[in-house]
């Protein structure tokens, strides 16, 4: 069931939305990019539809609105905690399916992987998604490679056009919403060719598995690899954080536990308490992070592989380090070794 709604309408329903819900979406912040006067987008609660930016890809993903960069989970005195509040509200986030299929990889980590993360549940089940139809993509996408360019898990579906937006109800709590509004005929489209092409490398087995962490081509991001972190902050899969202990001034037994993103690039992220580091060079972290987005999560949960190909690692990195040529790069690796074996 499709409904057309102009702007001024579709801020109405916004308004009416905001009753029950917190709405996110992709935002513009103007001369806060990281270079002079430019701008980034990422994702921050909206009020009217002008506020959506729908014809560029965010910098940062979705993922944001439920695990922030930085959040506190709770504070403590000496002799109890008490959890850090959160919104009562409902979250309606405005997505593309990259960033839908990202977020189940994110509920495997946190939700099914031997432990409930509980911080990341008593959001992520207040959470509803708005997909935002994607037919055309960019020029660092390869979400059809991952099979993560369709997704079947929203609530409403839209398409933007110039000055309406077409609203795709598959939920039926937001039927009420749409009461009184012309029915429209409106299929949703996904995207089914990108323009970087990648080749997914199949590694059979342990042997081959050991022969490519060993491989020379990890050895040019030694030198080329800044390890900023940049890739895996705007990585729309990435899970990996540290927890700090702010003790305040007044009193050392009082305080709160943050909770932070992190970087498996970052000297140090791996660095044991005797002083044993796992990934000691920018290569080997670099290893880690490829394997573990086209291989290792797969292997571990039998699905999907982690990585959704929403590229903005590419996007952001400094050193304008692709994934999508160092990922054909280990598929070239593969290829090499079982050659060599037979």
């Amino acid at each position: 069931m499709g409904f057309k709604l102009d702007f001024e309408r579709t801020n109405k329903l916004f308004e009416e939305l905001k009753k029950e819900y917190k709405i996110y979406a992709p935002k513009r912040f103007e001369k806060a990019g990281r270079f002079s006067d430019t701008d980034i987008i990422r994702y921050d609660e909206i009020n009217s539809v002008e506020e959506i930016v729908y014809k560029e890809k965010s910098d940062y993903p979705a993922k944001e609105v439920i695990t922030p960069i930085t959040q506190t989970l709770f504070y403590f005195t000496q002799d109890q905690f008490i959890e850090s509040k959160i919104d009562n509200k409902k979250i309606l986030i405005f997505a593309r399916p990259c960033d839908i299929n990202a977020q189940q990889r994110q509920d495997t980590i946190f939700l099914k992987n031997g432990f409930e993360d509980s911080f990341y549940k008593r959001v992520r089940e207040k959470v509803k998604f708005v997909m935002m139809e994607c037919t055309e993509g960019w020029d660092t996408c390869f979400c059809t490679a991952m099979n993560a360019n369709k997704t079947d898990d929203y609530s409403l579906a839209v398409r933007f056009n110039k000055d309406s937006l077409l609203f795709n109800v598959k939920d039926e709590e937001f039927s009420p919403y749409f009461e009184n509004v012309p029915e429209y005929d409106f299929t949703v489209e996904f995207i089914e060719k990108n323009q970087a092409k990648v080749t997914i490398p199949n590694i059979p087995d342990t042997n081959v598995l050991n022969k490519v962490k060993k491989h020379k081509m990890w050895r040019e991001f030694d030198k080329r690899c800044i390890a900023c972190g940049s890739c895996t902050i705007a990585c729309s899969t990435c899970s990996c954080f540290t927890t700090t202990d702010i003790l305040y001034n007044e009193n050392a037994n009082v305080g709160e536990r943050r909770r932070t993103s992190a970087s498996c690039h970052v000297h140090g992220f791996d660095e044991m308490a005797g002083g044993h580091d796992f990934r000691p060079t920018i290569g080997d972290r670099m290893r880690y992070k490829i394997l573990h987005k086209v291989h290792d999560y797969k292997e571990q949960f039998g699905e999907n592989h982690m990585c959704v190909g929403c590229g903005r690692c590419t996007s952001r990195c400094p050193q304008y380090i692709s994934i999508t040529a160092t990922i054909n790069k280990l598929n070239d690796a593969v290829n090499e070794i079982l050659e060599e074996d037979n």
